[in-house]
């Protein structure tokens, strides 16, 4: 004879299970402190800035010679 299962339980428990498994997707791709944050940031600020010095000037008509 089989095992009688409660729908119910069993339903919120798979539910459970995909909420655990999406949480620690999350916490892989969103948790970093806020250090982490500011460093990359300053990193992207940067880059930014020293593409922006190597940048040829633009012609008097306000168009790129390129």
């Amino acid at each position: 004879m089989a095992e009688i299962v409660n729908l119910r339980r069993a339903r919120k428990a798979k539910a459970r299970s995909e909420a655990e498994a999406q949480a620690a997707q999350n916490r892989i791709e969103f948790g970093r402190t806020k250090a982490e944050r500011k460093l990359t940031e300053a990193e992207k600020a940067l880059h930014a800035a020293r593409l922006e010095g190597h940048r040829l000037d633009v012609a008097k008509d306000g168009k790129d010679k390129a």
